[in-house]
């Protein structure tokens, strides 16, 4: 959509900005357009490089050892304590 600008639209779009901004004023701004666009390709590239080491990292990594299930504990019955009580008496 915004991407596929013709060479009449970059015109217009320069003749406002050198109007908006006048001839002194324009280079300062395109060199610091130039400076953020080349910042923000520096850190998307670095993101996307961090995310695909993590990423061949988990493949190269071992998978967790498998444990055995737990043995089931011993239930213990509410009368069971009851009848103890019993006993001891």
């Amino acid at each position: 959509m915004f991407g596929s600008f013709g060479i009449g639209e970059l015109l217009v779009i320069f003749m406002i900005a050198l109007i908006v901004f006048g001839p002194r004023k324009l280079p300062e701004l395109a060199q610091a357009l130039g400076r953020a666009i080349n910042e923000f390709k520096k850190a998307t590239s670095e993101l996307q490089s961090r995310i695909e080491e993590e990423i061949q990292a988990e493949r190269t990594a071992e998978p967790p050892e498998m444990l055995p299930p737990a043995p089931p504990e011993a239930q213990t019955d509410s009368t069971d304590s009851g009848s103890a009580h019993e006993h001891a008496s």
